[in-house]
């Protein structure tokens, strides 16, 4: 890790490859959630890329049994 990179865990955004290794869930399935739920307030598009908010989408996570 470089001097200049945030932590994972400290972010307030991740892409979709740093939250698929973050919470352990699939880049497809995480791709189609973001597609299924495009009004979610975890979610958010800067441009054309996907950004999940961490600690809202942590929230959503604590409520489910399964993905």
């Amino acid at each position: 890790m470089n001097n200049n990179d945030i932590p994972v865990w400290e972010k307030y955004t991740l892409t979709i490859e740093e939250a698929s290794k973050y919470f352990r869930i699939g880049e497809n399935k995480l791709r189609r959630l973001a597609e299924e739920n495009k009004d979610a307030g975890w979610l958010i598009m800067n441009g054309n890329r996907i950004q999940i908010k961490r600690r809202q989408f942590e929230k959503v996570i604590d409520k489910l049994d399964a993905i």
